[in-house]
């Protein structure tokens, strides 16, 4: 069982910066894909980026693609979301969700424990 617990949440104006924490625990994330997910009102679950634990290979979506990183603490178990030039389109819930790192990488499917999400709020 992994338990992960995001944070960093919140209003922001249109061009500033916000950086979302994950910190997971119950087990090591060295054998895990660390991906972010948003979820904005009457729309799907889409996956922003993800990374491979073990490998240090990550995956941006075109759509954030240049304004947003992925990284990870090892000593902290706590994968990040640094979200520059925010827009008021990247208004949503913001999940942290791990699978397995056999798994691909590139894809939204298989993840299997889930954050309890954190609210981004971009302002025109």
């Amino acid at each position: 069982q992994v338990q992960l617990v995001e944070s960093g949440g919140g209003l922001v104006q249109a061009g500033g910066s916000l950086r979302l924490s994950c910190a997971a625990s119950g087990r090591t994330l060295s054998y895990f894909n660390m991906g972010w997910f948003r979820q904005a009102p009457g729309k799907e679950r889409d996956l922003v980026a993800a990374i491979r634990w073990s490998s240090g290979t990550t995956y941006i979506a075109d759509s954030v693609k240049g304004r947003f990183t992925i990284s990870g603490d090892n000593a902290k178990n706590t994968v990040y979301l640094q979200m520059n030039s925010l827009k008021p389109e990247d208004t949503a819930v913001y999940y942290c969700a791990a699978k397995s790192g056999i798994k691909e990488l590139r894809s939204a499917d298989g993840y299997a424990y889930w954050g309890q999400g954190t609210q981004v709020s971009v302002s025109s």
